[in-house]
């Protein structure tokens, strides 16, 4: 049996600038579409006739860009994904996921350039909106926010075995790659970009103001601040490697490492996730539905 089908077209890099003045503006996005459907004949007889083409998704995701525009890429994946859903018949539920790369405008003399820019990196901003019958619902999000501090974070008093070998720190480097992501409970009258900057800034000053005894607690600590700051979230969910820095043996070459040199060892990593969820949030739907 055909238990679960979806098409769409995935990844359209898609860039639009604004040119109504000598000043332009960029908007650098990655767009993917999602469809869900009366689409089973399609796989079970190669019947095309209620598919909508991949291709024609990707040119709607563009003719968007200039038709409706990308001032907020979350504006944009609202109507982009409305649209899907309330003119094509056979779709039931039609999700957006646009990540949006940041630039820096380049300085020159100290004055900023009209039109060049330097990209910034790697945190991307994510949005990820899902128009279907029973409603629509808007995730956003960071990810790859590469965080990391020298001190103020330990690791002791965990559980051993026979098999641990781990030596218990009361100071360590505490780095990790971010991927946030949160639930809007409500969609209209958002500032986006607003929002967005506060949670970003909320992420930022919780990881390095927030004692650290674990990972874990400090994803905590992060993911409760923006709630209480952001009322009109839902949800929040963290996903955190422990991108671990080991002091390196210097000893073996008479130098005296007092904490200042470190190995950062790509792998194996941590794994460390938290959701949060307000008590009274409504319900996710298929929000969350890939």
């Amino acid at each position: 049996m055909l238990t679960d089908n979806r098409y769409g077209k995935a990844e359209n890099r898609v860039v639009r600038f604004y040119k109504e003045n000598a000043r332009h503006e960029i908007r650098d996005v990655n767009v993917t579409t999602t469809l869900r459907g009366d689409f089973e004949a399609a796989y079970t007889e190669g019947d095309q006739r209620q598919v909508l083409p991949t291709d024609t998704q990707k040119n709607t995701a563009f003719a968007f860009a200039k038709k409706v525009g990308l001032d907020t890429v979350e504006d944009y994946a609202i109507a982009l994904a409305r649209h899907f859903h309330e003119t094509v018949e056979p779709v039931s539920s039609a999700r957006v996921d646009v990540e949006s790369y940041g630039w820096q405008r380049v300085s020159i003399n100290g004055a900023e350039h009209d039109h060049t820019w330097v990209r910034q990196g790697p945190e991307v901003r994510i949005v990820a909106v899902t128009a279907a019958d029973a409603g629509t619902w808007l995730i956003g999000g960071i990810k790859d926010l590469v965080l990391l501090k020298s001190t103020g974070s330990e690791f002791a008093d965990f559980l051993v075995d026979e098999y641990t070998t781990l030596a218990p720190t009361n100071d360590r480097v505490l780095a990790t790659s971010l991927d946030v992501h949160w639930r809007f409970a409500e969609i209209d009258g958002v500032d986006w970009d607003e929002v967005f900057a506060g949670i970003r800034a909320t992420l930022l000053e919780l990881f390095a103001t927030t004692y650290s005894r674990a990972l874990q607690q400090t994803l905590y600590a992060m993911g409760t601040a923006v709630l209480e700051r952001f009322p009109m979230l839902a949800e929040i969910r963290l996903s955190a490697p422990n991108k671990h820095h080991f002091d390196y043996d210097l000893d073996r070459f008479d130098i005296e490492n007092k904490g200042e040199v470190f190995w950062a060892a790509d792998r194996p990593y941590g794994s460390i996730h938290a959701t949060l969820q307000r008590a009274d949030a409504p319900d996710a739907g298929t929000a969350w539905s890939a």
